[in-house]
């Protein structure tokens, strides 16, 4: 499968929405950092993963961002000089499955409405599923692993970053304890 590469049609900085593993592992350079609101999608547990966070043989799950309600994140200004490489890197890092789309979007930085760039779910991917009950996704991460560690791991690490951004997130909290009581 070609590697897709993520492009931006106009010219000069640009911001990027960050909302799981971006946020807290960006490894990519940076102007600055701010706490985002972006209106009209949800993080989500709704890629199947056959390689960061699991197998083939027994997937985990990956955050995506879904159609509704709101999502609290990370805005990331990327300059102009920086611009290639962190859209390279991403590329690389994001689009190895081809699950996502990156689309322009509007968040709410400190009460200012800015363009921005994020990644969000492809409905139409083989890795899309977002039906699944709560209580699924729980057993799926509870002990899943893959090249990038344990499903587990991915999600403690987003619920840890997001408490210390001020956010709580019900649904990324309550699946935190269903994965716990899967592993007892």
């Amino acid at each position: 499968m070609k590697q897709l590469q993520l492009t931006i049609d106009e010219p000069g900085d640009f911001w990027l929405f960050a909302y799981g593993s971006l946020m807290w592992n960006p490894a990519f350079p940076f102007k600055k950092k701010h706490k985002a609101t972006l209106k009209g999608w949800q993080r989500k547990f709704c890629i199947s993963s056959e390689s960061y966070r699991g197998t083939i043989d027994n997937p985990g799950l990956s955050l995506g961002l879904d159609l509704g309600g709101e999502c609290q994140g990370l805005a990331f200004f990327i300059s102009e000089g920086d611009r290639d490489f962190v859209l390279d890197y991403l590329s690389k890092r994001e689009l190895r499955e081809q699950v996502y789309h990156f689309l322009p979007v509007i968040i709410n930085v400190r009460g200012l409405r800015l363009k921005a760039y994020t990644l969000v779910v492809n409905h139409d991917h083989r890795l899309y599923v977002g039906q699944m009950s709560m209580l699924q996704i729980a057993k799926r991460i509870a002990y899943a692993n893959g090249a990038n560690g344990s499903n587990m791991c991915y999600l403690k690490e987003t619920v840890k970053y997001l408490e210390r951004l001020g956010v709580k997130d019900e649904m990324l909290t309550t699946l935190l304890m269903l994965v716990d009581q899967c592993r007892k």
